[in-house]
């Protein structure tokens, strides 16, 4: 048995942060760190049969072309992934109050993250839907629960990153689901999207504060770890992939992250039609799962 302090329910029986039962947790689900961007997915659906809002915390679930869909929003940063991918996970399962496996589920988010001019499927990270190649680094989260147990390629590439960045801890490098990506990634551009701590200065942005490495941006462009599964080098910045990659891993769950390229870092542009971006590839995403 699970002590109530560890899985805390509300009165109604709902997990304690996102409030949902088990009902509500379908085999597909759909994140979006904006809450306001769960309507923006679920406008695309042909019925919606519940949705609730409890702190940052959206949902959404419903019906598109007759597969059902939770759409969960987790607001910004890894933090908040710890606490969705949880709770999610232990809604889903019949008996809260007793500690079980459960089978292996999909999941997806729908992301919305600058970086670029294209939409991304991201490669290594922790989601339960983005897309790509292999997702990255972020917050030292998954260390604190179990060895995360990266791969041989995944262990060369995160002390490669620490050395080339002069990072003071060894960052994580974890692949997106392979399936996942062939099925949604279809025509994406793939890349290796890094999950930072933060938005400023994390991701080498200058306002007040001056960076401790200048150069920071450069450091990443120039990055290159090459294998016998080709030329490794980051593609984009955002805030969230990581946490769900790593976390997907340990709780074995098929996760992938799609991320909609709105800035480019390099030439300090920001796309001007950002919000049809994005809703583009939620509606191509929809499609394809």
């Amino acid at each position: 048995m699970i002590q109530s302090s560890e899985l805390i329910l509300n009165p109604d029986g709902s997990i304690y942060h996102l409030n949902l039962l088990p009902d509500h947790i379908s085999d597909t689900i759909l994140t979006v760190g904006d809450p306001g961007r769960v309507a923006q997915v679920s406008r695309h659906f042909d019925s919606i049969e519940f949705e609730t809002t409890h702190r940052e915390f959206v949902t959404h679930v419903g019906y598109y072309r007759g597969k059902r869909f939770t759409v969960l929003s987790t607001g910004m940063g890894t933090d908040n992934i710890d606490i969705v991918m949880n709770e999610a996970r232990c809604a889903g399962e019949h008996r809260l109050h007793v500690a079980h496996g459960a089978p292996r589920s999909r999941a997806a988010q729908v992301a919305h993250h600058p970086a670029g001019h294209q939409r991304q499927p991201a490669g290594r990270r922790a989601h339960w839907h983005h897309a790509g190649h292999r997702a990255r680094r972020g917050p030292r989260q998954p260390h604190a629960v179990l060895p995360l147990m990266e791969t041989g390629l995944e262990t060369e590439i995160a002390t490669e990153l620490q050395q080339s960045l002069g990072l003071p801890f060894a960052p994580y490098v974890v692949r997106g689901d392979d399936l996942l990506r062939e099925q949604v990634g279809a025509g994406m551009v793939m890349g290796n999207t890094l999950t930072c701590p933060g938005f400023y200065g994390p991701q080498g942005r200058s306002l007040r504060l001056d960076l401790r490495q200048p150069d920071y941006i450069a450091r990443l462009q120039n990055f290159r770890h090459q294998s016998a599964e080709g030329l490794f080098r980051l593609s984009n910045f955002e805030m969230e992939t990581a946490g769900y990659y790593s976390l997907g891993r340990l709780l074995g769950h098929e996760v992938l992250s799609l991320n909609a390229i709105v800035a480019n870092r390099a030439t300090g542009e920001f796309a001007e039609n950002a919000g049809a971006i994005v809703d583009a590839m939620i509606e191509r995403t929809l499609q394809r799962l």
